[in-house]
């Protein structure tokens, strides 16, 4: 027997995975880590408890799924992205905990960029609009901020890197200070045309080229780790990636216009645009989204806010129901949403919209509407957030969107994926994989140690194929979503 050790460190927690030769889990741990918030809006976390954490999830699933280690042959990693750690190359700490994806400490550091007028040439290097969601002004903050970092840096003495590299670095001692491209196409700092870290996108941060870890393909060998003892011998570290594109190698998504949606508490869409690095319409960003086999495939991305959590206002809040799968009864129990429609935007609309001002509505109802209603519109809502995405990345691309490969505790709602082909128009592909992301960093691992030849033998290990594809005429399809449009606009006004 041979196995994949997969390491999944997300926002919230840190996973191992055991995967057996058909890229099945077999065993699995979970260890949460501490979040940290110093002031409104900053997200920290403790990188060293991240490491250690790391250990404990891999000593628990090797203890409990009682294989012979020996049989563990390599390390694959999937992580949170954007999150960055700086530390010192000659202790191993880092001189400060990593600044979160989430974190808003940057956006002085970034608004300062915009007002230069620099959106416009760091989008065209990056595929990114300035953030500080994404690393670069995290990196920059840490370096004027923390005593002494700023001259350390310029001595050479201080590294920089997301999680996936923070934690090769400390499985290989010191000796691999690497990523993929995928974590380096989220930081700002790397230009997704030339495939190397940018010298003006350095200096715009003030971030010294000393400190960039080597960037590798995802199905590259990283390294070689005995993971800090726990196994017998030194096994590679082979494949990795960001988490969306883990999930969305995990889906199988190799092909151009092919693209998956996780739906969870908000949604994540990415859609494979092919080669061809294309600039993404306004509110989407371009990323890499995966490279392998001397290839490289860009992506556009864009993120909802608020589905999932649409279910959980209705159950916590409204006390409308008891639980998210009891939402599917009762939406089928009426014919259709009797014009009632609920926009989500508790926070806002994101894209395609981005009106940081709109507020959330229900509208169009009657004397004769229901909670059945209200709760049907719930779940629409989520496929036309969804739509909203689907549609502006097709115009965008001029690339008929093929494939939507769809997963998350959502897609079991029967009511709400057949809504969800009806407005597309496209085919849905349920996926009952429950690990898509770490899943995708196995496929990687097996593609750099030559277990798999080629994407398409990849792609003929996926099992699972569940297919829903329109049945609503489209008149009512474009009679539905134009009601969505116009109470969108409402939230607006």
């Amino acid at each position: 027997m041979k196995f994949t050790l997969a390491i999944d460190q997300s926002t919230s927690a840190t996973k191992a995975m055991l995967f057996d030769a058909q890229a099945q889990i077999v065993a699995r741990a979970s260890v949460e880590h501490e979040q940290f918030y110093p002031q409104p809006s900053w997200v920290e976390h403790d990188a060293e408890e991240i490491l250690r954490n790391t250990y404990a999830a891999i000593e628990q699933v090797l203890r409990e799924s009682k294989i012979d280690i020996s049989h563990v042959k390599s390390v694959a990693i999937t992580n949170q992205r954007e999150t960055v750690v700086v530390w010192d190359r000659h202790t191993g700490k880092p001189i400060y905990n990593a600044v979160v994806w989430q974190c808003q400490r940057g956006v002085d550091i970034c608004n300062n960029l915009i007002n230069k007028g620099l959106e416009e040439k760091v989008r065209a290097k990056t595929g990114l609009i300035i953030n500080p969601y994404f690393s670069a002004s995290g990196v920059q903050w840490i370096l004027d901020n923390v005593n002494g970092a700023r001259a350390a840096a310029n001595e050479n003495r201080l590294l920089m890197g997301t999680i996936d590299t923070w934690l090769m670095w400390n499985f290989t001692q010191g000796r691999a200070h690497a990523t993929d491209y995928t974590n380096a196409s989220r930081t700002l700092l790397f230009n997704t045309s030339t495939l190397t870290w940018d010298n003006e996108l350095l200096d715009m941060f003030t971030i010294p080229r000393s400190m960039m870890p080597e960037v590798k393909s995802c199905d590259a060998v990283f390294g070689e780790t005995n993971l800090n003892g726990l196994l017998q011998k030194n096994i590679p570290i082979a494949g990795v990636l960001g988490d969306s594109h883990g999930a969305l190698v995990g889906q199988m998504c190799f092909a151009q216009g092919m693209g998956k949606a996780t739906y969870g508490t908000g949604s994540s869409l990415m859609v494979n645009v092919g080669e061809k690095n294309l600039p993404a319409p306004k509110g989407l960003v371009t990323s890499v989204g995966f490279a392998a086999q001397g290839k490289v495939f860009y992506a556009f991305e864009g993120n909802i806010h608020c589905t999932g959590a649409t279910i959980k206002w209705l159950i916590d809040d409204l006390q409308l129901i008891e639980s998210s799968a009891e939402s599917e009864a009762i939406a089928t129990s009426v014919a259709d949403n009797g014009g009632v429609y609920l926009v989500p935007a508790f926070a806002g609309l994101g894209a395609p919209w981005w009106n940081s001002e709109a507020r959330a509505l229900i509208c169009g109802m009657t004397r004769g509407s229901g909670k059945a209603h209200v709760v049907r519109a719930a779940l629409e809502a989520i496929a036309y957030q969804v739509k909203d995405l689907v549609d502006l990345m097709a115009s965008g691309s001029g690339i008929k969107i093929a494939e939507l490969r769809v997963d998350g505790g959502p897609v079991k709602n029967n009511f709400l994926m057949q809504f969800q082909a009806d407005m597309l128009g496209t085919k849905i592909n349920r996926s009952e994989i429950a690990e898509a992301s770490a899943l995708g960093a196995v496929l990687m691992n097996g593609l750099a140690l030559g277990r798999y030849k080629t994407l398409e033998e990849v792609s003929a290990l996926r099992k699972s194929n569940d297919f829903l594809e329109r049945k609503m005429e489209l008149a009512f399809v474009e009679k539905n979503y134009e009601g969505w449009k116009k109470a969108v606009r409402k939230t607006m006004m």
